[in-house]
């Protein structure tokens, strides 16, 4: 089992920012990437971020140039710096991590709630 520890979250005005923080433990090895998503009620669940073990990113339109996502190997935590967040960024985001080589396993977060006020 892996384990997921969000942090960050909070509300902010338009054109702020917020650092997202998820912490990783127990069965972490093989990972294949750590990712960030995002909810809004009524909405399908949407891939803001995510980090390859390789190092490699990849972006939803919607937050390129204004997201990024990093990770910190030693302390198994993966971020989300997010930059000019305007009010549709308002959402609760979910950390994502997989391992696996043949079979592939997803943990999940809890989640933390960013509200952008306009």
């Amino acid at each position: 089992q892996v384990q997921l520890v969000e942090s960050g979250g909070g509300s902010v005005q338009a054109g702020g920012s917020l650092r997202l923080s998820c912490a990783a433990s127990g069965r972490i090895s093989s990972m294949n990437s750590m990712s960030w998503h995002r909810q809004v009620p009524g909405k399908q669940r949407e891939l803001v971020a995510r980090i390859r073990s390789s190092g490699r990113t990849t972006y939803a339109d919607s937050v390129k140039g204004r997201f990024t996502i990093s990770r910190d190997n030693a302390k198994n935590t993966a971020y989300l710096q997010m930059n000019s967040l305007k009010p549709e960024d308002t959402a609760v985001y979910i950390c994502n991590f997989e391992r696996g080589v043949l079979i592939l396993y997803d943990y999940w977060g809890q989640g933390t709630q960013v509200t952008v006020s306009s």
